[in-house]
C-alpha cells in the first residue's frame, strides 16, 4: 500500500527543483498590480489603510456593563473608492443565534453590540436601521470614501461582557477581568481580498489594521488596569508609592513587585476617587486590550532589547496570588523577551512592555497575554513562550490570521520549541509532532497553504501549529543560523507593520538566503505525502560500516541516527533535510573499530509515521 506514492515520487523527482510555486489567480493579481513583487518585497505600488481610535470606555466589574464611544479617524490609502465600510462587533459572538465552533453556557447568549449612535463624516445614521450580521457590520455611505481620502467615523456602544463561556475574553473570577475586542472597528480593506468579510466564530482568530490607539478606560477605585500602550497618567491613578514602583521597575534588571498580596489587601493602590481613568497610548499595533483586577499581585522587570540603542523593554506578571504555578511566570517571560532578542529570531523586541495576565484562556494580544493557570512547570513555560513570540507574528508582521493560520501559529509553535529549552535545558517539548506523524496523508490531512477559514478540528491543528512549525525548523537546520536568521530578517524587513501573504513569505526567505528553496517549500507546504525514513541496510565495510537511509514518505525530514557499540558508547550523527532535495536514499559511512551493536533512527522534532523499520540489532 505505501508502493504507489513512493513511485509517483521517484517519476516527480527530475523536475521538482525546477518548479516554481504555484500561485492562485487573486494572488497572481498581485504582481500585476503592482502591490506585490515576486522578489518577495512590497511592490512599488503597495498600500495599506490605517486609522487613528480615540476610545473612552467605562467598565464597571460588577455588572461587567462596557459602555463607550469610539472616534476613528480612517485614511484609505486605497487606488478604490470606498462606498461602504465594513465593520467588525467581535463581541457579537455572544450574540442569541450567532454561528460559533463551540456551545456557549445560556447566561452568556445575550444581545450583543447595542449601538446607540453613529455617524460617519458628520452623516448621521439611523441605527435601527443597521446592518448587522452578527460580527459584521455594513455601512453604505451616501458619499464614498475617494482614494488617499480620510473619514471621521463615531460610534457610542454598549454590550455585557461574558461571565463565563471564557472565548478569549470575559470574567475570569470575581473581581477579574480580560476585556478584548470591546470597540467597534474598521475592518482590513487590503490588495487582496478588499473589505475582510469573514465572519467571527471563535476559531480561526483575527486580521486587523495597523493603526494608533488612544484609550481612556474608566474603572471603579481599586482596580488596577493593564493595557496593550503606555499608560500615560500614572501619577493620577496610582499612589505614589507604586508609581515610583512601576517607574523603578521600568529602569532594572532586577525583579521587583509592584503589588504584593498584603498591598492588594490594603486599598491603598489607585487614587482615592469613586471612578479613575487610566489612559493609555499604542502607536503602530493592530489591536489594543486591557485587564483590571482588584486583588492581582503584580512582578515586573525590565532588560535592555537593543543594544544599539539601550532601548529597554518592561516585562510583567499579573495573577492571583493564590495560583503558585504564576510565580515563576515572570522569570519565564523575562527570559523569552531576552531569547527572541538575542537568540531567535535575534531581533530586539519591538514593543516597550509585554505583560502576561492570570486569565482563563491561552491567547495573545499585541503588549499583552491571556494566560491560564497551568498544571506543570513545563506547560507553563512552554505556554508563556508561545503566547509571547506572538508578538513577532502576527501583531509585528501583520498576518492575517484568519486566513493563514501557519503564517503566526507555526512560528510560536517553533518558538516554543527552540526557547523553552534555554529556559530549562532539561526541558524537551515536542508539543504536535507525534499527532502530525499520526495523521499525516489521512482524511485529516491537508496542505498547510490550505485557507485555516476552510478547515476545523484535526486538519486545522495540525496546518496552524506543528507542520509548518517544522516546515521552518527544518529550513533553519539547512540553511545553518547564521544563513537562516539572513533570511529570517529579510522577511521581517520586508514585512514588519504591513500585510503579507504566503508568497511574500517564500519569496522573501528565498531571496533572504540567496537560495532557491522552493523544492522544499513545494514538498512541505503544498504537497499531500507523510515523513517515513527507513533504516535500509547497515553493511559493514573495512573503513567501519555504511548506512542506509531510505525515503518511504515524500515529506523530507531530517535524518537522526543514534549509533551503540559493543563497549557501550554512542554516537549521533545528523543530516539535514539538503539530502532529500534530489534523493531518495543516502548512505553515510561510520569510520570506526567497534563492533556497531544497534542503530535507532528518529529524534524528538521529526515525525515517522510508520516508525517500525528504525531500528538496526546487530547479530
Amino acid at each position: 500500500m505505501r508502493l504507489l506514492p513512493f513511485l509517483l515520487y521517484l517519476l516527480a523527482l527530475p523536475t521538482l527543483a525546477q518548479q516554481p510555486l504555484p500561485v492562485p489567480r487573486n494572488l497572481q493579481a498581485t504582481y500585476a498590480k503592482g502591490t506585490r513583487a515576486e522578489n518577495g518585497q512590497p511592490g512599488l505600488n503597495y498600500w495599506q489603510n490605517t486609522a487613528d481610535y480615540d476610545i473612552s470606555v467605562t467598565f464597571d466589574p460588577a455588572t461587567r456593563r462596557v459602555a463607550g464611544t469610539v472616534d476613528i479617524h480612517y485614511l484609505n490609502n486605497s487606488p478604490d473608492s470606498l462606498r461602504q465600510i465594513w465593520f467588525k462587533l467581535y463581541p457579537n459572538i455572544y450574540q442569541k443565534g450567532a454561528p460559533r465552533v463551540k456551545a456557549f453556557a445560556p447566561e452568556d447568549i445575550g444581545d450583543g453590540v447595542k449601538i446607540s449612535a453613529l455617524s460617519i463624516n458628520d452623516e448621521v445614521f439611523d441605527v435601527s436601521k443597521l446592518a448587522i450580521e452578527v460580527t459584521n457590520m455594513t455601512v453604505p455611505l451616501r458619499r464614498a470614501i475617494g482614494a488617499h481620502r480620510a473619514a471621521t467615523v463615531r460610534a457610542t456602544y454598549t454590550y455585557t461582557l461574558n461571565k463565563g463561556s471564557h472565548q478569549r475574553t470575559g470574567e475570569i473570577e470575581p473581581g477579574a477581568d480580560f476585556v478584548a475586542y470591546f470597540f467597534p472597528r474598521i475592518a482590513v480593506y487590503d490588495d487582496i481580498d478588499g473589505w475582510n468579510r469573514v465572519p467571527y466564530t471563535g476559531d480561526q482568530e483575527f486580521y486587523n489594521d495597523f493603526c494608533t490607539f488612544r484609550a481612556a478606560i474608566t474603572v471603579p477605585r481599586n482596580f488596577v488596569v493593564w493595557a496593550t500602550g503606555d499608560l500615560t497618567n500614572a501619577t493620577q491613578v496610582l499612589t505614589q508609592k507604586y508609581t515610583q514602583r512601576l517607574h523603578d521597575a521600568e529602569q532594572q534588571d532586577a525583579i521587583s513587585t509592584i503589588i504584593s498580596a498584603e498591598d492588594a489587601k490594603r486599598y491603598d493602590i489607585t487614587a482615592p476617587n469613586a471612578q479613575n481613568t487610566w489612559r493609555f497610548e499604542a502607536r503602530n499595533v493592530t489591536d489594543f486590550v486591557f485587564a483590571t483586577a482588584d486583588h492581582y499581585v503584580w512582578q515586573s522587570t525590565s532588560l535592555v532589547v537593543d543594544p544599539a540603542t539601550r532601548r529597554r523593554t518592561r516585562v510583567d506578571a499579573v495573577y492571583n496570588p493564590r495560583h503558585e504555578d504564576y510565580k515563576e511566570v515572570i522569570d519565564f517571560s523575562r527570559k523569552t523577551v531576552e531569547a527572541m532578542s538575542y537568540t531567535f529570531p535575534r531581533w530586539p523586541f519591538p514593543y516597550a512592555h509585554e505583560t502576561v495576565f492570570d486569565g482563563l484562556d491561552q491567547m495573545e494580544y499585541p503588549m499583552m497575554v491571556n494566560d491560564n493557570p497551568t498544571a506543570t512547570r513545563d506547560d507553563a513555560i512552554t505556554l508563556t513562550d508561545h503566547e509571547i513570540f506572538h508578538t513577532m507574528f502576527p501583531f509585528y508582521m501583520g498576518i492575517n490570521e484568519t486566513k493563514y493560520g501557519w503564517m503566526d501559529e507555526g512560528w510560536a509553535t517553533i518558538g516554543e520549541w527552540l526557547l523553552s529549552g534555554i529556559i530549562d535545558p532539561k526541558l524537551d517539548d515536542d508539543y504536535g509532532v507525534a499527532r502530525y506523524a499520526t495523521y499525516a496523508a489521512t482524511e485529516n490531512d491537508a496542505p498547510i497553504v490550505t485557507l485555516s477559514t476552510q478547515q476545523s478540528g484535526v486538519p486545522f491543528f495540525l496546518n496552524s501549529y506543528p507542520k509548518p512549525g517544522m516546515g521552518y525548523l527544518y529550513v533553519k537546520d539547512m540553511l545553518g543560523d547564521e544563513l537562516f536568521t539572513k533570511a529570517l530578517h529579510t522577511y521581517i524587513r520586508n514585512w514588519n507593520g504591513k500585510h503579507p501573504m504566503p508568497y511574500d513569505f517564500f519569496n522573501s526567505m528565498n531571496a533572504g538566503a540567496g537560495r532557491n528553496l522552493n523544492w522544499f517549500w513545494q514538498r512541505w507546504f503544498f504537497d499531500a505525502g507523510y515523513p517515513d525514513l527507513a533504516l535500509a541496510a547497515v553493511t559493514k565495510t573495512a573503513p567501519g560500516y555504511d548506512i542506509q537511509v531510505q525515503a518511504h514518505g515524500s515529506k523530507p525530514v531530517p535524518v537522526d541516527l543514534t549509533l551503540t557499540f559493543a563497549d557501550h558508547t554512542t554516537q549521533k550523527i545528523h543530516r539535514s533535510i539538503s539530502v532529500w532535495e534530489t534523493a531518495t536514499s543516502v548512505t553515510i559511512p561510520v569510520p570506526t573499530r567497534q563492533p556497531l551493536t544497534r542503530v535507532t533512527l528518529g529524534s524528538t522534532l521529526v515525525p515517522d509515521s510508520y516508525p517500525k523499520d528504525n531500528v538496526w540489532e546487530g547479530k
